[in-house]
């Protein structure tokens, strides 16, 4: 074999070796849960106000389900089932991009006795969209519409930080810029196609909001 040959042929390989081993995987499918960046962890985002509600949560839901046990309501709080069960969550948490029929259910009352223990409020439209920062939420229609991205927590639970939209405003799109529209959740997964965020001690109403979530 000639002797340059020799020199050119393993040149070769050795270029074509590393060009393979630079090729990156395809990326998953766009919906897929979990696909796009890993966010950062959300306890270096949030506000000292917010982590407390966060730590709280527990609190928030005894006293939320005492008074709306006790207190007259407004809708059928006995056909939830499984949405107004603290211990409900399953793993696999992570909901898939799509349009979500969406419902407000607030339980517990901040005027204690004079205000109503629970409100099941109607069907509203939400998104689980898929950002450049990850997944986010958002609640289309209604005069109370929060928004957030969804932070990874474990198989069970994601954390929200977002902001609350009234009226007419256009869609909260910032975390921080208004503390009195933050708003920090956690998202579970209930069922097989449904899950809840839960808004520990809300800005005004209620001492637990619950935004359960189907695909529509």
């Amino acid at each position: 074999m000639p002797r340059l040959f020799r020199f050119v042929c393993p040149a070769l390989a050795a270029v074509a070796l590393a060009a393979c081993a630079a090729t990156p995987a395809p990326p998953p499918p766009p919906g897929t849960p979990g696909s796009g960046p890993v966010l950062r962890d959300w306890r270096g985002i949030v506000t000292a106000f917010d982590r407390d509600r966060y730590e709280r949560i527990d609190a928030a839901w005894t006293l939320a389900l005492e008074q709306a046990r006790r207190q007259r309501g407004s809708g059928d709080l006995r056909a939830l089932g499984e949405l107004i069960e603290p211990g409900a969550q399953r793993p696999s948490v992570a909901p898939p991009v799509g349009d979500y029929r969406c419902r407000t259910v607030k339980l517990g009352s901040q005027g204690g006795e004079q205000g109503l223990g629970y409100v099941v409020y109607g069907w509203f439209a939400c998104r689980i969209e898929q950002t450049p920062n990850g997944l986010k939420f958002v609640k289309l229609t209604g005069s109370q519409r929060p928004a957030g991205l969804l932070f990874p927590e474990d198989d069970r639970h994601m954390i929200l930080l977002g902001s609350m939209a009234l009226a007419s405003e256009p869609a909260a799109n910032s975390y921080g810029q208004r503390p009195d529209r933050d708003l920090v959740a956690v998202l579970e997964r209930i069922g097989e196609r449904r899950w809840r965020l839960v808004v520990p001690w809300p800005q005004n109403e209620s001492n637990l909001d619950l935004i359960e979530l189907v695909p529509a």
